[in-house]
């Protein structure tokens, strides 16, 4: 079961190891020399610094102080899996475990789905319904096949969907999707 606060502490506590800087020094630096919008920072420290996306946009969260991974995450979580939405929790911790698994990985909350990330986004999961969790994946020139389908109209921000209506469905051939989707990110 994938939990944001944990992996935001495993993201804190990567950063040194892979920037040679901590998250403190990264905010004071960005605080005293760089740019003082969200998304500035983000390409600051990406060009300048070399920082990966995850990364910058933790770092820019940070500096802002809205805490990325903070209660609004919580709460769009708890909004989108209340009532009979709820049922649809363990499909999306299954799918969500094995994103986590492939590597960095920024899962962003919004209201209706959470975004995932790496360089950009790759992949979406929606619960649509009671009974359907939705895999939006970002999969250009891929043709469909098996439980894979063109997104169509459903979200232009994905090429590809996969309906998903029980854990057991997270199986081999999703978690494929997926990884294609991750890797070309």
């Amino acid at each position: 079961m994938a939990d944001p606060q944990a992996e935001l502490a495993t993201m804190i506590a990567n950063l040194k190891d892979k920037t040679g800087k901590s998250l403190d020094d990264w905010v004071g630096l960005t605080r005293a020399s760089g740019p003082a919008k969200h998304g500035q920072i983000v390409a600051w420290l990406k060009s300048d610094h070399g920082l990966t996306h995850g990364y910058a946009n933790l770092v820019a969260h940070k500096t802002l102080a809205s805490d990325a991974g903070s209660h609004a995450d919580d709460d769009l979580m708890a909004a989108m899996f209340a009532g009979p939405k709820a049922a649809m929790r363990p499909v999306y911790d299954k799918a969500a475990a094995f994103v986590a698994s492939l590597g960095e990985v920024e899962f962003a909350p919004k209201k209706g789905y959470v975004s995932l990330r790496r360089s950009k986004q790759f992949a979406l999961l929606q619960p649509s319904t009671k009974d359907r969790l939705d895999v939006g994946l970002n999969l250009k020139g891929v043709e469909p096949e098996g439980r894979l389908e063109k997104a169509g109209s459903w979200n232009a921000m994905v090429t590809h969907r996969v309906r998903i209506a029980s854990a057991e469905e997270v199986d081999a051939e999703v978690e494929g999707w997926l990884r294609r989707a991750w890797e070309a990110a």
